[in-house]
């Protein structure tokens, strides 16, 4: 029960951070358009539980979790000003942006799995939710903000994701290795989409004849 109660806290916990970071990562996009301070909390808000709430919603788990839970909104509210004030003092704002985007790509790609996966959800729709509650809030993100969606940029992205998620799913199924499985999964998809941002890894495209 004891271990049960800390696991529970810490996907509460880690639930807030990765709010948090994709928030920030909001705002990092909203000082390269020049918006004012409210424009910076309605993207970063957006942006901080826009995974979240699709996950819930196709879990239909029913009220998402910032409805039950209104602090993750105060979390993203606080985290998207915390970037108005530090952005001006950023060199590199998009780079910032990328690796933020990056950790919340990470632990929202377990958590999403996670989710599914305490809804006895099937191997592949385990996958999928942590992909698609990873790579959604920074989908909204870059549509709001008029730019071409991280999801769409040749470096690989949501297959990070897809594989942190996968990762987690086996750790928990195969070993029974639920605190370690979210570490590993976050790890696998981070490290990934590092690799992709360093080295500028992709898949290869189609090319037209």
């Amino acid at each position: 029960m004891a271990t049960a109660s800390l696991f529970h806290d810490l996907l509460h916990w880690l639930d807030y951070v990765g709010v948090a970071v994709f928030a920030l990562s909001g705002a990092l996009a909203a000082a390269r358009k020049g918006l004012d301070p409210f424009g910076f909390m309605v993207i970063g808000v957006a942006t901080g539980v826009g995974g979240g709430t699709l996950r819930d919603i196709l879990l239909d788990l029913g009220p998402v979790f910032w409805v039950t839970s209104p602090n993750f909104l105060a979390v993203a509210v606080l985290s998207a000003l915390f970037g108005w004030f530090i952005a001006q003092h950023l060199k590199s704002r998009l780079s910032l942006l990328v690796w933020a985007d990056a950790v919340g790509l990470a632990i929202f790609a377990v958590l999403g799995a996670e989710k599914a996966y305490a809804a006895h959800s099937h191997w592949a729709v385990v996958a999928v939710m942590g992909m698609v509650s990873a790579t959604f809030g920074g989908l909204v993100r870059d549509i709001l903000c008029n730019e071409l969606p991280l999801l769409l940029h040749k470096e690989i992205y949501a297959l990070a994701a897809l594989a942190g998620a996968v990762t987690y799913f086996v750790g928990v199924s195969v070993f029974d290795a639920t605190v370690a499985s979210l570490f590993a999964g976050a790890a696998v998809c981070f490290l990934i989409r590092a690799a992709a941002i360093r080295y500028n890894l992709a898949l290869p495209a189609y090319k037209q004849k």
